[in-house]
């Protein structure tokens, strides 16, 4: 079960409340779906977006009385899958998912042009990253990752530029000066496995993306990236604070996004199942508990509220890393 509470979770203490915290409008709105709903998973199959989004799709499945088809279509750390979402129809029967801060940030890449406000979103928990080594390395802790890590670049498996595990080692970078190679994959699921098989050394990605490998001890967790510790089947992992003081807030909610300009009682309905289904899922909350994640459960504005700063930090770490092809505040992100 997990104990981290970090702090840009503040909010999440009104989260598990969100099924009463309907609109009137909401509440009365129906949608009947008369085909199929398809949500683009825009990573591999087996990672964090594709796991909590299958959980929550078969919630709101039941509700709407119609099958969601998930469909992985990874490439371009999740922009590709993430455009072709917003280049369908908007007749409200195509929606994405995924980490909604990257909404905001690809542009900041010069990927694609999505600004977080463009969807309408529903975040269902909240993901921290873990550096973790293959067991064959010689690191037991993770000052002596960071102490190799100066001498050498060492090969650190992500599933690419702007992913969670990006972000979660650009910070460490920026609060130790350390090197690495970046390894990248369609992924976390892949990037894990590489650092397994031995094909690169470290991985810094997600949670539950890490957490049966560790349970095997195919893994060797070093630090959660949060404040607090993370307690995985009985093995309790340091935070990334406790090596390093005054580290960076790097915190990802995960969720499904459904683009503006699909008939507004689609994204109503949703909100509304969102609250009755997914805000008290018992299935997503075991998922949570057992691979390391908050169960978040939020939409509408406050899902907006609890996104917006983490945008705003990830663009400026991509800028202060020198990998920003557009300037945040060209942008409209502003510290």
């Amino acid at each position: 079960m997990q104990t981290w509470t970090p702090r840009t979770a503040r909010f999440l203490s009104a989260a598990l409340l969100a099924g009463a915290a309907l609109l009137p409008a909401a509440a009365q709105a129906q949608w009947k779906p008369t085909k199929p709903v398809t949500i683009i998973v825009p990573w591999a199959a087996g990672g964090a977006t594709d796991q909590v989004t299958r959980l929550a799709a078969a919630e709101l499945e039941a509700g709407l009385g119609q099958k969601i088809v998930v469909v992985n279509q990874p490439g371009g750390a999740g922009s590709i899958g993430t455009k072709a979402a917003m280049d369908a129809p908007r007749d409200g029967y195509t929606w994405t998912a995924g980490a909604a801060k990257q909404l905001g940030t690809y542009p900041v890449l010069g990927m694609i042009q999505s600004k977080v406000d463009d969807f309408h979103l529903f975040l269902a928990v909240t993901n921290v990253s873990i550096v973790s080594v293959n067991p064959n390395t010689p690191y037991q802790t993770l000052p002596q990752l960071l102490d190799a890590m100066k001498a050498k670049q060492i090969p650190v498996a992500t599933a690419g530029n702007s992913s969670s595990g990006h972000f979660a080692m650009e910070a460490i970078v920026k609060a130790t000066g350390v090197k690495y190679r970046h390894v990248t994959y369609d992924g976390g699921n892949p990037a894990v496995v590489s650092t397994v098989s031995g094909e690169t050394e470290v991985t810094t990605q997600l949670a539950p993306e890490q957490a049966e490998m560790i349970k095997g001890k195919r893994l060797r967790p070093l630090a959660v990236v949060a404040d607090q510790p993370l307690t995985i089947d009985g093995l309790t992992i340091p935070p990334i604070t406790q090596f390093i003081k005054n580290f960076p807030e790097v915190t990802t909610g995960f969720g499904i996004f459904i683009p503006k300009g699909a008939p507004p009682e689609v994204a109503a309905t949703v909100e509304k199942l969102w609250a009755e289904r997914v805000a008290t899922s018992d299935k997503i909350k075991k998922y949570a508990a057992d691979k390391g994640a908050l169960f978040t459960p939020l939409s509408g504005q406050k899902a907006y509220d609890a996104v917006w700063p983490t945008v705003v930090n990830d663009a400026y770490l991509l800028q202060d890393a020198g990998l920003a092809k557009v300037a945040p505040e060209s942008l409209g992100i502003k510290r």
